[in-house]
């Protein structure tokens, strides 16, 4: 993966510091972001939720709203994200076990969508996050050696810079 311009990170201003970009003359159009990572963990923690009989209730049910609450507040926990109106968020969590996937554990993935000015990967990055943390604090009586890994945008759409797709 090759790094972009170093010249051309919009987040610092001429004198090298941090600012907020000015988006208010861009066009506010249709955006989507697709996020996604996973929490490995033992074989057994990952039978506890499938079966979803955790102590603290349903790990995946609570994880989504989790990642939803979290897509909603990114602008409050990233300095210089800018509060989006969302039309959607969208988490879909399931749990793998090793033989089909080489891993035990569950996989998030987050969509975000809305009309604005500015795209929203943090806010699919921030969902993805937040619910694979809740997910870790609510079994980690019974595993706390989970490892969230992989977390990284799948995809982007809309605003002047187009269309990324991970490769």
């Amino acid at each position: 993966m090759k790094p972009t311009d170093p010249h051309a990170l919009t987040h610092f201003d001429a004198q090298g510091q941090a600012h907020m970009v000015d988006v208010g003359d861009k066009a506010a159009t249709r955006r989507r972001a697709i996020a996604s990572g996973r929490i490995q963990m033992l074989p057994a923690t990952r039978a506890l939720i499938a079966s979803g009989s955790a102590k603290k209730g349903d790990v995946l049910g609570v994880a989504r709203l989790a990642g939803i609450m979290a897509a909603k507040k990114t602008s409050d926990l990233i300095p210089l994200c800018h509060p989006l109106p969302l039309n959607h968020v969208a988490l879909s969590l399931d749990v793998v076990e090793s033989a089909a996937a080489g891993f035990d554990g569950v996989v998030c993935t987050a969509t975000v969508e809305t009309t604005g000015p500015t795209g929203v990967e943090m806010e699919a990055l921030t969902a993805v996050q937040v619910a694979l943390l809740t997910v870790y604090d609510m079994c980690k009586a019974v595993d706390r050696g989970m490892c969230i890994t992989n977390v990284r945008l799948l995809e982007k759409h809309g605003g002047k810079s187009g269309s990324f797709v991970s490769p």
